[in-house]
């Protein structure tokens, strides 16, 4: 493909966050957004008049949109798997929002699709490409921290009773595939365990504590054993009020740090050099909000820009995707094997052969 030529976009599911898609792709060179579909013809027609493109209720006819060449995936995180295979088929890239799908069984048979087509796949984690992230990240791969003794995660957000009934499918098994942990928390869970490494052992409690009318948990706690031997805490809740920003914690025997919201929190290096100095001052000074703490709409398209933009470099033939459909598929093994150890009250091992919903025999409270 030429690197002059535009590349089309079209976003399938338009609910809240393909405003996200598309205000990142309007701000991004090379590329456009020619159409978007929704099963709602309403809610495909608000979106197209929003951001120009064309609107469609009838996917065939989206798919046969002329130009069309990469196909993101917003629907309800349950409803993945059909319009990624049939828009793979049809020789579409796919972009496709967090969780990749809700079981392993329905990840890897859209994995299958995109590699039987020959087509690129990601699976979209924005929270990657921050720029103290990838400071973190490249420090920890140049083992500058020692030995990792344990990191942790927690996110201490809150959803209100509204936001589970303006919708029929929050807070279901069948289509969120699971409560704070798959849809709220499981960018944070893909951030520790892009870190740290893969997870071997989990252990873990779940509960439905503030909200009705929803089956799954609204909190989850989890230990979890690295295969490099480190330890892990997992928390992730919608009932912690008023919502409190996420928080990422890594510590080994010669440095540590942490991550809050957006940005670094602490920096502490055993030998430090200047630009350690500078960055732990610049971390002492720092104040972070609470992006997405209480409000899912709270957050910025820039993540979504960088992303996207990582995946026209990888379709323009300049370096590989950074979150291809198999670095998407972590973490929601990582979130069923907590599922299945809090239901089994005994510890799951990693890699998981089960495939299926890890939806229990009956929800508890």
């Amino acid at each position: 493909m030429a690197a002059t030529k535009t590349i089309g976009f079209g976003i399938v599911g338009c609910g809240v966050i393909a405003d996200f898609h598309a205000e990142a792709l309007r701000h991004m060179r090379g590329v456009r957004l020619l159409a978007c579909h929704d099963t709602v013809p309403q809610n495909a027609a608000r979106l197209a008049a929003k951001h120009r493109c064309a609107p469609y209720s009838d996917f065939n006819r989206f798919l046969a949109h002329p130009g069309l060449r990469v196909v993101t995936i917003a629907t309800p995180s349950g409803l993945h798997l059909e319009p990624a295979v049939a828009a793979a088929k049809a020789g579409k890239h796919l972009l496709i929002e967090k969780p990749l799908e809700i079981t392993l069984g329905r990840c890897d048979r859209i994995i299958a699709a995109a590699d039987k087509a020959g087509v690129l796949l990601g699976g979209i984690f924005p929270s990657r490409f921050s720029d103290d992230l990838l400071t973190l990240k490249r420090a920890l791969d140049r083992g500058r921290f020692g030995a990792i003794a344990f990191g942790s995660a927690t996110v201490k957000w809150y959803r209100n009773q509204a936001y589970y009934d303006s919708g029929a499918w929050r807070g279901t098994w069948e289509l969120d595939g699971g409560g704070c942990l798959m849809n709220q928390s499981i960018h944070t869970v893909d951030l520790l365990q892009w870190l740290l490494g893969p997870v071997a052992e989990i252990r873990a409690m779940t509960a439905l504590r503030t909200h009705r009318r929803i089956e799954v948990e609204d909190v989850a706690i989890a230990s979890l054993r690295f295969r490099s031997g480190a330890l892990g805490l997992l928390l992730g809740s919608t009932s912690a009020y008023p919502g409190l920003p996420r928080k990422i914690e890594v510590y080994g025997a010669k440095g540590g740090a942490a991550y809050t919201d957006a940005s670094l929190t602490r920096w502490d290096m055993a030998a430090a050099t200047a630009e350690d100095r500078r960055l732990g001052a610049r971390c002492a000074a720092s104040e972070t909000g609470a992006a997405g703490a209480a409000d899912p709409r709270a957050i910025s398209f820039v993540p979504h820009q960088r992303q996207f933009e990582d995946f026209v470099k990888a379709l323009r033939g300049k370096g590989a995707i950074a979150v291809d459909g198999r670095e998407a598929r972590k973490a929601v093994e990582i979130i069923i094997g907590v599922y299945l150890a809090a239901r089994r009250a005994s510890g799951v091992r990693l890699p998981l052969a089960f495939k299926g919903s890890p939806r229990p025999a009956r929800a508890g409270r």
